[in-house]
């Protein structure tokens, strides 16, 4: 549809500009009038890209927290009988977040203008996702807004909680691989060239296996250094244009959940996340079909969404939930136990929430044993690391060492 630029005056008299979507300005002026306000001026504009903005505001990154403490304002506002219009404009004024204030200030616009709020935020897919989405619909049509934003926040907040979970139980291993590797290439760059001139200024021309790898290794780093940042380079680009494709995607996100150690794990926040979206989309009234649509986008695994969408068609040829989910050998028995109970008793909504709380917490024991199984292991990794390299440079020094010594006593029993 046209978008058309508008100026109204409000029953205080004051002017008020704006722009919105309308079939042709009658239909415009007519929702506007249905306002109150009188019509000033309306004229066809040409349509404003969503998302748009400087550039330096398109660069902010919206947090979960962000939208989290967005969600639980909003629904206070609008339980204590605040106008959508004035909670958006409070929420735009009070955000850190230029970003963010940008865009909720559009959003009061348009909502002025007559478009819904769902709508409205549709317009911002990189910002709303479509399951945020789905629960704003859900509460305008049920008359719950307050209430459906209330459990988007909660949700948030426990998505966002699973998250540093996760991040924090990879942040020492990943600081332990870093200091790792720096200390590899930093010997390999500085200290083993210096040894390798040693030895050849003492005249050693046998090394042993170790340290001929050692050498071949460092002269790598030091003279052809660029071929690492371009292998590096390389492979991310070809990883990334592998992922893009159907086929990659698919490998890589089974791949995921199926790789030792770390499968498991990736498998219980993936089941975690499905339980706590689909629980969140049921309970606030959202039809099972539509509910397991918006979950298939949020697993963030491709292997799960496509057995997510094979339930959600058998469901529409009058199956259970419970049946394609067997067959795709990803949920385990528990998990489809509990959701046939759901639907047999009618409390689906609340089995999900039990779901999602014991992968939870199955996650938190899972990073707790991972944390403590892989710490002693990267130490062990780095100790070797750096054993190696030494026992690569003083090889060839007891050798010589051993040699000269050998020579004295020679020296001394022909003097004899």
């Amino acid at each position: 549809m046209p978008t058309y630029a508008y100026s109204v005056r409000d029953a205080a008299g004051v002017l008020r500009n704006g722009t919105s979507e309308a079939e042709n300005p009658d239909v415009l002026a007519r929702r506007l009038r249905e306002q109150g306000f009188v019509i000033s001026e309306i004229k066809q504009s040409k349509a404003k890209r969503a998302g748009g903005g400087s550039f330096l505001d398109n660069l902010q990154k919206i947090k979960l927290t962000e939208l989290s403490i967005m969600c639980r304002q909003f629904s206070t506002m609008v339980d204590a009988g605040v106008s959508l219009v004035r909670c958006l404009s409070v929420l735009g004024e009070q955000t850190a977040n230029a970003r963010l204030r940008r865009i909720l200030l559009e959003i009061q616009k348009e909502v002025e203008a007559g478009q819904s709020l769902s709508r409205s935020m549709g317009k911002y897919p990189n910002v709303f996702n479509n399951l945020f989405i789905g629960l704003v619909r859900a509460g305008e049509v049920g008359g719950v807004l307050e209430e459906t934003l209330q459990r988007l926040s909660t949700f948030l907040e426990k998505d966002v909680e699973l998250r540093r979970k996760v991040k924090s139980a990879l942040t020492y291993p990943t600081i332990v691989v870093i200091a790792a590797v720096g200390i590899v290439v930093g010997l390999c760059t500085f200290v083993v060239p210096k040894f390798i001139q040693l030895f050849k200024d003492l005249g050693v021309k046998e090394f042993p296996a170790l340290t001929l790898g050692l050498m071949a290794f460092s002269n790598f780093l030091t003279g052809k250094w660029y071929w690492c940042i371009a292998i590096f380079v390389v492979s991310r680009i070809a990883l990334t244009a592998f992922v893009k494709t159907k086929f990659g995607r698919y490998a890589f996100d089974r791949l995921m959940i199926k790789m030792p150690v770390f499968g498991p794990l990736n498998h219980k926040v993936a089941l975690a996340r499905f339980a706590r979206t689909l629980g969140t989309l049921l309970v606030s009234g959202v039809p099972i079909l539509q509910a397991l649509e918006t979950v298939s986008g949020t697993v963030s695994n491709v292997v799960m969404s496509d057995a997510i969408m094979e339930a959600r068609a058998r469901i529409r040829e009058g199956d259970r939930i419970g049946d394609p989910l067997v067959k795709s050998k990803l949920f385990p028995p528990m998990v489809i136990h509990m959701i046939s109970i759901g639907e047999e008793s009618g409390s689906l909504d609340a089995m999900l929430g039990k779901i999602a709380d014991f992968y939870e917490d199955e996650v938190d024991a899972a990073l707790a044993s991972l944390a403590a199984a892989i710490e002693p292991l990267l130490i062990c990794f780095l100790g070797v690391a750096v054993l190696l390299i030494v026992l690569g440079m003083f090889m060839p020094m007891v050798s010589l060492i051993q040699n000269l010594s050998g020579s004295g006593d020679d020296d001394k029993g022909g003097g004899d």
